[in-house]
């Protein structure tokens, strides 16, 4: 059901004018350019894990912990430095929306991997498809502006 009177057309306003700014792309950039990042630093963990014998889902679950927190630390200090809040707030935050990240990461990752992909490039397409649940989550919850 829909709420009070003008609430659904204010929401499309405010989503169309998220869309065309050009800080929100440029924040967008920043999170991919970490992002590529912590997909190198995880898929190199991961497969490092992978070859020294550790279950794929493990792997992918320590590969995780190692990029989560390089990203939290790069996405706090470039990407959504100017909506710095308190650190061990938006840590927990960040972490709650990896967590969520990670917990479809490895659904897909299971999925791919039980209908024949390879590990390291199912783990590689689950990331890629985790992607934009993750940069929302981060944008719209984690480092979301605080009101003043």
């Amino acid at each position: 059901m829909e709420g009070p009177a003008g609430t659904l057309p204010r929401r499309r306003k405010q989503l169309a004018a998220s869309v065309r700014s050009p800080h929100n792309w440029q924040q967008l950039a920043k999170f991919l350019i970490i992002g590529a990042s912590g997909f190198a630093i995880n898929l190199a963990v991961y497969t490092a894990l992978i070859h020294a014998g550790l279950h794929y889902l493990a792997a992918a679950a320590c590969s995780f912990l190692v990029a989560v927190s390089s990203n939290y630390w790069w996405n706090r200090h470039w990407t959504f430095r100017d909506q710095r809040g308190h650190l061990g707030v938006q840590g927990m935050r960040f972490f709650i929306v990896s967590l969520a990240a990670l917990g479809a990461n490895l659904l897909l990752l299971e999925l791919l991997v039980t209908i024949g992909t390879s590990k390291v490039v199912g783990q590689a397409i689950a990331i890629v498809l985790v992607t934009p649940l993750n940069f929302v989550g981060n944008k719209l919850w984690s480092f979301r502006r605080h009101k003043k």
